[in-house]
């Protein structure tokens, strides 16, 4: 179970703005993740839906607090956080900004529009993209079909575009994406359950609309820098350092425990579109 980033992986991430990692997780990992997820009360109550520009419907909920949950172990795991160490710019502890869990539906679930992670969270006060990560983790299976994620590989490099609203999701420049597909390969990554997917906040990604009959459910988890506080907005998670737990935690949990135990800072919908 014990894993390590190489040097060369290391180097790739940071050429190309992603890296892909598969079977990070072990399908019996995989698996507990899936039946607490679609078991759970707290999420079905704190899911929310986001309308692309054709008015389908992307469904998740997020976080900002790592518990004692499967989802909170998972986050925390010794494996994911040195690996993250490894990719952020800067020594300063790691810590968690949020976490959220992407819930794509069969036919019905939406698309999400060109943006960079950046885009949104330079509004908040953030200085250093460098200093800033997202994680997929696939919980089913991501193919073009269902709508997996798109990247314009070393997109990252162009530094933050403007970004405004396309539908109710905060979408990137069209136009220097228009540029961007002009002069970097677009990457579709598609990914099995356990595979994962670290990428640099400020790369391009979309995703399409799920028109398949198979859902695509994933976590995506963001962290930060101790070193690279907000100077806008009150987000305590990004600038507490993380207590790692041993990856063999994520095993050894009672399913029956629920998923977000401990975890009370949801973000609700209306605050949800007020930071879009």
């Amino acid at each position: 179970m014990a894993f390590t980033l190489t040097d060369e992986q290391v180097g790739s991430f940071r050429e190309n703005g992603y890296l892909i990692i598969r079977r990070f997780l072990e399908p019996e990992e995989v698996a507990k993740l899936h039946r607490v997820a679609l078991a759970d009360e707290a999420i079905r109550k704190n899911s929310f839906d986001l309308n692309d520009q054709a008015g389908k419907k992307t469904k998740l909920a997020l976080w900002f607090t790592p518990g004692q949950d499967v989802y909170g172990l998972l986050t925390r795991s010794e494996r994911m956080v040195d690996s993250v160490h490894k990719l952020l710019d800067g020594n300063a502890p790691v810590c968690h900004f949020h976490s959220k869990l992407m819930q794509k539906e069969p036919r019905v679930g939406g698309a999400w529009e060109w943006h960079q992670d950046y885009g949104y969270w330079y509004k908040n006060g953030y200085l250093f993209p460098d200093q800033m990560i997202s994680v997929m983790v696939a919980i089913t299976e991501a193919t073009k079909e269902n709508g997996c994620l798109q990247v314009i590989k070393k997109s990252h490099k162009m530094g933050r575009v403007e970004h405004g609203f396309a539908g109710e999701q905060v979408g990137a420049s069209m136009q220097y994406v228009e540029f961007a597909l002009k002069t970097m390969e677009l990457v579709y990554v598609e990914l099995k359950p356990g595979d994962l997917l670290f990428f640099h906040s400020n790369i391009l990604h979309r995703s399409e609309a799920n028109l398949s009959d198979s859902p695509r459910w994933s976590l995506i988890s963001a962290y930060n820098r101790q070193s690279n506080p907000p100077y806008i907005t009150d987000t305590p998670s990004s600038i507490t350092p993380l207590q790692t737990v041993p990856d063999e935690a994520l095993f050894l949990h009672d399913e029956a425990g629920g998923i977000l135990e401990g975890n009370t800072d949801f973000l609700s919908v209306e605050d949800a579109k007020a930071k879009s």
